[in-house]
């Protein structure tokens, strides 16, 4: 088999809202540049994602030399500002699960624009430049930083190993189910289950953590209809400790550039996680 290579890069501007593919992208101490900086809060400053609000996945997700482009159906597009700074608004404290970070409301016209489209009271907010969001210290270093994500900058999955799972499900599930940051092709199915580090572009990539899924796999990106797969298969076949697992979480070296086609160097490699 050829040596492993990064074949796709995905950034999601907004949290849970749809993702864009792109060929070559920064990456910056947070992750890939503009991934998960702007993010949904309800009317109690808790984020908003697709496992509450499955029509999330229907708003698309542009970015030009200036703006973020939001789309969504029966609706104007709207656009931000990229360089929109901390001092345009008050901060509040927002929470994401267990976090809690300082964050800037946009504007309340793209309050109102959200708040029809999804048929609920919601805010929009970014991370400011100068707001540090750490990482779980039981998998990172103090030094690790991520924005709106979960709880890692990056989520690392092989195209094989979607492959693998579809063939098992004798589906054909889009990888934008599984919302990854960067697809590598060219290794055996669920290979990245035993990497520990890797190196793309002279970056160096940690893989502490397997990520357990939730129901939002279970969503059709383009319609925001639920069903029961993938996670009826990938609960008979990588089920460990009551969660399903698919897909490696990761942390990041140092800042650079990353590009489709760019060879993953392993270096370092481990007992499979989970051990299935």
């Amino acid at each position: 088999m050829a040596s492993p290579t990064l074949s796709q890069i995905i950034i999601y501007p907004v949290k849970s809202l749809a993702g864009i593919n792109i060929e070559s992208w920064d990456v910056d101490d947070k992750g890939l540049r503009y991934d998960r900086k702007w993010m949904l809060i309800d009317e109690n400053k808790q984020f908003l994602s697709q496992r509450r609000l499955p029509e999330m996945a229907l708003i698309k997700t542009q970015i030009d030399d200036n703006n973020l482009i939001l789309s969504a159906p029966a609706n104007d597009k709207i656009s931000i500002p990229l360089d929109k700074t901390e001092h345009d608004s008050e901060q509040i404290s927002v929470n994401i699960w267990k976090d809690q970070c300082l964050a800037n409301p946009v504007s309340l016209e793209i309050d109102q624009w959200f708040s029809d489209f999804l048929n609920t009271p919601c805010r929009l907010v970014y991370l400011p430049e100068t707001e540090k969001r750490s990482v779980d210290p039981n998998y990172a270093l103090a030094s690790d930083q991520t924005a709106f994500s979960d709880g890692f900058p990056f989520l690392i999955i092989s195209q094989s190993s979607l492959d693998a799972l579809n063939h098992a499900m004798q589906e054909d599930l889009p990888m934008n189910r599984f919302r990854p940051n960067l697809v590598i092709s060219g290794c055996e199915p669920y290979a990245e289950d035993s990497w520990r580090e890797v190196s793309i572009s002279g970056i160096n990539f940690r893989l502490p953590k397997p990520c357990s899924r939730c129901a939002v796999p279970t969503i059709n990106q383009e319609t925001a209809e639920q069903g029961k797969e993938p996670l009826l298969t990938l609960s008979r076949s990588r089920k460990w400790n009551k969660q399903v697992y698919f897909g490696q979480n990761a942390l990041h070296s140092h800042t650079g550039q990353l590009s489709c086609g760019d060879q993953v160097k392993i270096l370092t490699t481990g007992p499979k996680q989970p051990p299935l």
